[in-house]
């Protein structure tokens, strides 16, 4: 009798935190949220595209993050060991990472898919995310409190782009915080021949902070935002038209696009990932930089990378990591319109002590097209020009051939050793 008891008891507890993470759907949905799409589905979704994007980033090393994993390893876990837990742990770990957030943080089958995406089967690639948080997230950190929002909202740019600052989707979004060009616009991100702002770190933080802040006085819920910044707030309203006027993200779920139905399950799954890492034996793996021990410096004039390069000796990768904005490596500043440029703190020092000298400075590159130019220059104008052929038609004359290549006749007479104006069809003149 005790163990009956004991086994209704588990029963109806197991309901109840069921009935906590679905209680906010429609009945009629509830079932097809908690069957969701296939692990193949979520596997061709552009929030896993982006993720295995971080494969081809070039920057992860081991001289920046000191990382001591057997320190970090509390549970004692064996080296490549991968830790799987029961749904209730998930559950009860996720209901507490909400009780630490105005974020309504909730626990179903979807975002268990994803807790196995990251912590199970793409964990290689979950180490070097959280190696890039490390870069990253000091500047989310400090932006998000500067307009006093949640600073889980950090995580969405881990869902966007896996923290790739030169990420860009199928669709055309760019970006650390994935603009597309029109939104990105709106919110004074350039996109130009020489800078996409969309690559800028400092620039594309600020503005995604001013567009959820837009869009949450819009919805007055954190999960709503998140979809809109996804599908767009025109997909979100006809999600909430046709759930009849419920707002709130789990109740639209079903009528969101297919790509925004697994966008907030990512995103718990990606908190929650983070925060139970050494849970799930996982650990950051060094990305190679750090923003910190870097600096900035105002450009004021037109410079290149190379310029840097050839005077200040800072590595060309440096300049690339730290600056992806300038996608063809040329500043283009003025002393009206000056530009951010930033590089590890020593040669920035230096750069503000030789800053005409730099500007003034001509690249080897520079120094050796202008040399081929001015021995093409030298070349006389006559091997240069290639000579000119005309067949003589009938019923023309050599006024009329001079007029059609605008010279003159005495210059045909000369180029041909004529004595006289005659000439016959199908005679052959030089022109020029």
């Amino acid at each position: 009798m005790k163990h009956t008891l004991l086994i209704i008891l588990l029963i109806g507890a197991t309901l109840m935190a069921r009935s906590q993470v679905i209680d906010t759907i429609p009945e009629m949905e509830a079932d097809s949220l908690l069957v969701a799409d296939s692990i193949e589905d979520i596997e061709d979704s552009e929030v896993t595209i982006m993720f295995e994007s971080l494969v081809n980033l070039p920057y992860f090393g081991n001289e920046y993050l000191k990382i001591d994993t057997v320190e970090m390893n509390i549970y004692g876990y064996d080296y490549g060991e991968v830790p799987v837990f029961p749904d209730s742990v998930y559950r009860q770990r996720i209901e507490y990472l909400a009780t630490q957030t105005t974020l309504p943080l909730a626990y179903n089958d979807y975002v268990k898919r994803f807790i196995e995406l990251y912590a199970v089967k793409r964990r290689g690639l979950t180490g070097r995310m959280l190696g890039l948080a490390h870069v990253y997230f000091p500047l989310f950190e400090e932006t998000l409190s500067k307009y006093n929002m949640p600073l889980e909202l950090k995580y969405l740019a881990m869902i966007e782009s896996a923290l790739n600052p030169t990420a860009g989707s199928r669709a055309g979004a760019k970006g650390l915080w994935q603009f597309m060009y029109n939104t990105g616009k709106l919110y004074d991100l350039k996109s130009s021949t020489l800078v996409e702002e969309r690559y800028d770190p400092l620039k594309a933080t600020e503005a995604a902070c001013r567009c959820m802040n837009d869009l949450y006085s819009r919805y007055k819920d954190w999960f709503l935002v998140l979809a809109a910044y996804n599908a767009g707030p025109g997909n979100v309203n006809k999600a909430i038209k046709r759930a009849g006027g419920a707002m709130n993200y789990w109740a639209i779920w079903p009528y969101l696009p297919r790509e925004t139905q697994s966008y907030v399950p990512s995103f718990i799954a990606v908190n929650y990932v983070v925060s139970y890492a050494p849970e799930h034996n996982l650990y950051p793996i060094d990305p190679g930089l750090l923003m910190s021990g870097t600096d900035t410096v105002w450009v004021r004039d037109v410079l290149t990378f190379q310029q840097l390069v050839e005077t200040l000796h800072v590595p060309i990768e440096d300049l690339r990591t730290f600056n992806p904005q300038y996608i063809k490596e040329i500043i283009p500043a003025t002393d009206s319109i000056p530009y951010v440029l930033r590089m590890p703190t020593q040669y920035a020092l230096d750069f503000a002590g030789r800053e005409r000298e730099i500007y003034a400075y001509q690249t080897q590159e520079a120094v050796d097209k202008a040399k081929v130019l001015e021995q093409a220059k030298k070349v006389p104008t006559e091997v240069k020009q290639a000579a000119k052929y005309h067949t003589v038609k009938n019923g023309e004359t050599l006024s009329s051939i001079a007029k059609k290549y605008n010279t003159t006749v005495s210059k045909i007479k000369k180029l041909n050793n004529l004595k006289s104006d005659k000439i016959r069809a199908k005679q052959k003149l030089r022109v020029s």
